[in-house]
């Protein structure tokens, strides 16, 4: 178990969607969580790394290092097996500069349709779901946690997957990022359809989470 120093712990993102998602989680060890919304002049990160742990231990200890704080930073996204794991750690900004949401999913569709049109004969078998939904591709989200604490030095970090698979159109109105597109092939709805307490207890951040509240005091 790891001890950290302090009630507080910044989340080194402008996410809100991220943001409500570790509020809601640490609010049960009685941490006091903030975010980068709450120190607007720090320097904007640059996510440089190979991978989701690479990325996320970077700005972990960049931040916390800046505010003398406890600092969690989480690097995740979306692989895509139809397209070669892609958009990976360029999940975020996958559509270029200025990505959004929106823009993010609109592309991800574009190059689905595009290699299924390089695939026709996997085009003709897509799964279709009883509501005329094609699923796409195969898919998993990722996340990998790092939490720093100056205090020690210490980092704590854990990983956690979620698989499923891309619709052809969005489903459910929670969520964020490419939730509308994902679907759960084992609990038969997307991950935009649940709830913040059903999401945190199936979704990749959700078990990232879990193992790291686990190894914390």
């Amino acid at each position: 178990m790891t001890q950290l120093s302090g009630d507080t712990i910044v989340v080194a993102t402008k996410n809100a969607g991220k943001v409500r998602e570790f509020a809601h989680a640490f609010g049960k060890l009685g941490k006091n969580v903030v975010s980068m919304f709450d120190y607007p002049n720090l320097p904007d990160v640059v996510e440089d790394g190979t991978t989701f742990a690479e990325n996320a231990r970077k700005k972990a200890r960049t931040v916390a290092e800046a505010l003398g704080l406890p600092v969690l930073a989480d690097d995740s996204g979306l692989e895509v097996a139809r397209l070669g794991g892609v958009p990976g750690v360029y999940s975020a900004r996958y559509s270029g500069e200025g990505a959004t949401d929106a823009s993010n999913n609109a592309k991800l569709l574009v190059e689905l349709a595009a290699a299924s049109l390089r695939d026709a004969a996997a085009a003709g078998g897509l799964e279709q779901l009883a509501d005329g939904t094609k699923l796409l591709s195969d898919a998993r989200f990722v996340c990998a946690l790092a939490l720093y604490d100056p205090a020690s030095g210490e980092f704590v970090e854990s990983e956690g997957y979620v698989s499923g698979a891309i619709m052809d159109k969005p489903r459910g109105n929670g969520g964020f990022g490419y939730d509308p597109l994902f679907y759960l092939k084992e609990h038969g709805k997307g991950i935009a359809e649940l709830a913040m307490e059903e999401k945190q207890a199936i979704s990749h951040r959700g078990a990232a989470l879990a193992s790291l509240l686990d190894k914390l005091a």
